[in-house]
């Protein structure tokens, strides 16, 4: 199926690429630097044709655009001197800062090599509950389940109803169904459960993690001791944070630093709001991050880093480097500054 909305961000980046638009506007709108995003990092992906397939890039990518940012003057720092670099304005040139989130085992055994050869360090964000197998990387599980066959029943609070997953259009199509039925629909909390009771009732079972797809925590502990690793915190449980009470978000953002400190002997200093866009992270969750006491949290609202930033450590965007956009150029034009505007109803500031 095509995806509207992709082909016409494509259409932004080429037009601006080749109209010469981003690199006239780098020096007004290229800010002072970028934290990148990243989720999977493998050559070998187990589904190449995945909905999700957006989640992962090639590690050669990785490797050229790592090596095409230097050549253009980044430097590439690790969190904590992107954090001083931006309260310094931006002084000592433009930087990047690499960061991951939930811990997938090929950040360490196909992106680290990349990033080895280049000196460019990386935050690695980690959910305990995603490790340790207590909830599920649902994005992937709903997909699982829409594969097994040709249809499935779904149970909602408005009665029992079979969903068509006979063709692949209909399979994207079921899979959407779900994906909104168990972020919009089903609370929070119950989230987990009513998961694991759906792929059971299609022959599904769950609650032992993704084998081989996360890190365990002994290879946590040995990436977090690599000199170019640092460990962040992405909640618990890998909660929507605004869907949540009070009580439970400050838990989801404040327990984990006692988790992580109990598992890897250091308590994390900076953040990553699960989902991170705005139906997910706003001002009450940044207020909760901060009072937590982490020196930066980070969103996935599109943007490039800008002196400003100073003022809003606690709600920095990213420039995500992913699968719909494995092209050196489509993250040139990124970097230049010309889409945060366009991406952000015309704020260059991007924060929640």
């Amino acid at each position: 199926m095509i995806d509207g909305a992709e082909a016409i961000r494509k259409l932004a980046l080429n037009v601006a690429r080749y109209t010469g638009l981003a690199p006239l506007a780098r020096p007004f709108v290229g800010g002072i630097g970028a934290i990148l995003m990243l989720h999977r990092v493998t050559a070998t992906p187990e589904k190449p044709n995945s909905v999700n397939r957006h989640l992962n890039i090639a590690p050669a990518f990785l490797d050229k655009l790592i090596a095409d940012m230097k050549d253009r003057g980044y430097a590439f720092v690790a969190l904590d001197e992107a954090v001083e670099r931006i309260g310094a304005g931006g002084k000592h040139g433009q930087f990047a800062t690499i960061t991951a989130d939930d811990a997938y085992r090929d950040n360490m055994t196909e992106a680290l090599p990349v990033l080895e050869k280049h000196g460019a360090p990386i935050t690695i964000y980690v959910a305990p509950g995603l490790i340790d197998g207590a909830v599920d990387l649902w994005w992937e599980v709903i997909e699982d389940i829409v594969d097994t066959g040709s249809h499935l029943t779904l149970k909602t609070a408005r009665g029992s109803k079979v969903v068509d997953c006979s063709t692949p259009g209909r399979k994207s199509q079921a899979i959407a169904r779900l994906n909104a039925w168990l972020t919009l629909e089903v609370p929070e909390e119950q989230q987990c459960a009513a998961l694991r009771e759906l792929a059971r009732s299609n022959g599904i079972e769950l609650g032992t993690g993704r084998s081989g797809t996360l890190m365990n925590w002994d290879e946590i502990r040995r990436v977090a001791a690599h000199p170019l690793v640092t460990i962040g915190a992405h909640t618990v449980n890998h909660r929507n944070l605004k869907r949540l009470s009070e009580a439970e978000a400050r838990h989801e953002i404040g327990d984990v630093r006692r988790i992580l400190m109990e598992r890897l002997g250091a308590e994390p200093r900076h953040f990553a709001y699960p989902y991170g866009y705005a139906s997910a992270v706003g001002c009450r969750e940044v207020g909760f991050a901060r009072d937590a006491g982490y020196v930066s949290a980070v969103t996935t609202r599109h943007g490039v880093l800008r002196a400003e930033h100073a003022g809003f450590l606690h709600a920095l965007p990213r420039i995500s480097v992913n699968g719909r956009y494995q092209s050196v150029a489509h993250i040139r034009t990124m970097l230049s500054g010309v889409t945060t505007p366009l991406a952000n109803a015309g704020k260059m500031v991007v924060t929640f």
